[in-house]
C-alpha cells in the first residue's frame, strides 16, 4: 500500500485553477448587474430576465456530462484551455448583439464553454491533493466564486457609468480570459488516483453513471445542490434589481451592496470554513456535512429575516443577507470533498458532471426563471390590489421583493438533504475505500 501524497506542484496548478474559477463566476455575473438597463432598451419582464439565467444554466448542465466523461478519459488541461478560451470570446460577442433572443444564443454558448471547467477541474484537485487537505484546498479552488462575484459586483457598475453603456463589460471581461486560457495548455497533470492512498486502476470504468448513482450519499448531494442552487441563482439574478426597485438603490451602489452580500462574505466563508471542515473531520467522519447542515440553518433564518423585515435601513437588509451568505458558502467546500470520498477517482469528473447536471437542470436553471414569473404575478397581484389599472415600477418592486422568499425556503430544503447525507457517507466512504483495495487510513493519522 503506497502513502496518500501530495503533488509537487499542486499548488501552482490549484491557484492557476483558482484564477480560471474566478474569471468563470466574473463572466457569468454580467448580466445579473446590468439586467436593468437591458430590461429597459429592450422592454422585457422579469420572466424574460429570468429566462436569460435559465438558458444559460440548462446548457451549462446538459453539455456537463459529455464535458465531464471526457474530463475522465482525456486531458483536462487541453479540455479547460479550449473551454476558457471559447467562453472569454463568446463574451466579447455578447456586447455586441442587438435584441434579445441574439443575446439569449450567446449566453446559451458561453455556458457551453464553461461546462467544460468545473468537471475537470474537481477531478485534477482530487489528485493533486490527499483526502484530508481536500477541503482546504476546495475552499482555495471555490475563492474564484466569491472573488469573480466580487469583481465583477464591484466593477462592473463603474464600467457602465465610465463608458455610459452596459456592453463595456462583456469587452473587457474577454480580455484576462483569453490570456488565461494560454496557461491551461502547459498543466502537467498527475496521473488518476495520485493523492489516494492505494495504487489506482487507469482503466476504463464499465457503465460510469450508473455506477456514480448507485452512491446513496451523492443522490442526497444532488438533491441538496439542487435546493442550493435555485437559491444561489435566483440571489445572483435579481438581488441588484431588486435593492433598485425596492430600495430605490442606484445601479453601482446596488451592485457594490450585492457584492458585499454574495461576494466578500466568501472570503470568510470559503478560507475559514475549509479549515474548520477539515478539522471537524478528523474528529467525526461525517462531520463536514453535519457542519455544513448546521450553516444551512442559520442561512435560512437570517435570509427569512432580512426580507421579513421589509424597507429596512439598508445596512440591516445588507448585515442580516451577508450573515446568511457567510454560513452558506460552507455548503461548497463540505460537499464537494464529500463527493471526492464516496466516488472512486476513476469517475470524480463524471460524477462532478452529474451533479452539476442536477444543480443547474433542477437547480440554477429553474431559480431565476420561478422566481421572475412570480415576481411578474406578485406584481399583478398589488396592482390589482389597489384597483389600479396600470402597472408601475412601484409594483414590480413589491412583486420582486416578495418573489425572494423562495430563497430562503430553497435554503432550508438544502440543510435537510444535508442531513440525510451525512446519515449514509460514513457507509459510502467505507465501501468506496473498499472497493480500491485499501485499508480505512484514521483521518487523524493520515495528518501524522
Amino acid at each position: 500500500m503506497q502513502n496518500s501524497t501530495q503533488a509537487a506542484n499542486a499548488w501552482r496548478i490549484l491557484f492557476l485553477l483558482f484564477l480560471a474559477n474566478l474569471f468563470n463566476f466574473f463572466d457569468r455575473t454580467i448580466p445579473a448587474i446590468i439586467i436593468e438597463p437591458i430590461r429597459m432598451e429592450w422592454h422585457l419582464s422579469d420572466f424574460q430576465l429570468g429566462i436569460i439565467g435559465t438558458a444559460f444554466t440548462l446548457v451549462y448542465a446538459i453539455a456537463g456530462l459529455p464535458l465531464g466523461r471526457m474530463a475522465d478519459t482525456g486531458s483536462r488541461s487541453k479540455l479547460m484551455g479550449w473551454g476558457l478560451f471559447a467562453w472569454s470570446g463568446l463574451t466579447a460577442i455578447n456586447g455586441m448583439v442587438g435584441s434579445f433572443w441574439t443575446f439569449l444564443l450567446v449566453r446559451m454558448g458561453i455556458g457551453i464553454g464553461e461546462a467544460s471547467y468545473a468537471p475537470a477541474a474537481n477531478s485534477l484537485i482530487g489528485d493533486l491533493f490527499p483526502a484530508h487537505r481536500r477541503a482546504r484546498a476546495m475552499g482555495i479552488f471555490m475563492l474564484g466564486l466569491p472573488l469573480g462575484l466580487l469583481l465583477a459586483f464591484f466593477t462592473i457598475g463603474a464600467m457602465v457609468k465610465a463608458f455610459d453603456s452596459w456592453r463595456a463589460p462583456f469587452f473587457i471581461a474577454a480580455v484576462p480570459g483569453m490570456i488565461l486560457a494560454v496557461f491551461m495548455f502547459y498543466i502537467k497533470e498527475p496521473a488518476r488516483g495520485a493523492a489516494e492512498t492505494v495504487q489506482v486502476s487507469q482503466e476504463r470504468v464499465d457503465r460510469p453513471i450508473r455506477r456514480v448513482l448507485a452512491v446513496p450519499t451523492f443522490l442526497w448531494l444532488v438533491l441538496a445542490g439542487l435546493c442550493f442552487n435555485f437559491a444561489t441563482y435566483a440571489c445572483n439574478s435579481f438581488l441588484v434589481p431588486m435593492l433598485q426597485r425596492y430600495f430605490l438603490m442606484p445601479l453601482q451602489d446596488a451592485a457594490v451592496a450585492t457584492g458585499v452580500i454574495v461576494g466578500l462574505t466568501g472570503l470568510v466563508g470559503l478560507t475559514l470554513g475549509g479549515w474548520i471542515a477539515d478539522k471537524i473531520h478528523q474528529r467525526v467522519a461525517n462531520g463536514r456535512l453535519l457542519f455544513a447542515a448546521s450553516s444551512l440553518i442559520i442561512s435560512t433564518v437570517t435570509t427569512a429575516w432580512a426580507l421579513h423585515a421589509g424597507r429596512i435601513e439598508i445596512g440591516v437588509f445588507v448585515a442580516l443577507f451577508s450573515v446568511g451568505w457567510l454560513f452558506a458558502y460552507n455548503f461548497y467546500t463540505c460537499v464537494y470533498t464529500a463527493i471526492q470520498d464516496v466516488v472512486e477517482p476513476r469517475l470524480r469528473a463524471t460524477a462532478m458532471a452529474l451533479f452539476f447536471a442536477g444543480l443547474y437542470l433542477l437547480g440554477g436553471g429553474m431559480g431565476p426563471i420561478v422566481v421572475g414569473g412570480l415576481s411578474d404575478h406578485f406584481a399583478h397581484l398589488a396592482m390589482y390590489a389597489d384597483g389600479a389599472a396600470q402597472m408601475t415600477e412601484a409594483y414590480k418592486a413589491v412583486g420582486l421583493h416578495d418573489a425572494m422568499y423562495l430563497i430562503p425556503v430553497a435554503l432550508f430544503l438544502t440543510m435537510l438533504f444535508l442531513f440525510q447525507a451525512s446519515r449514509s457517507f460514513v457507509r459510502d466512504a467505507k465501501r468506496m475505500k473498499d472497493g480500491l483495495g485499501s485499508v480505512e487510513v484514521p483521518a487523524v493519522a493520515a495528518t501524522a
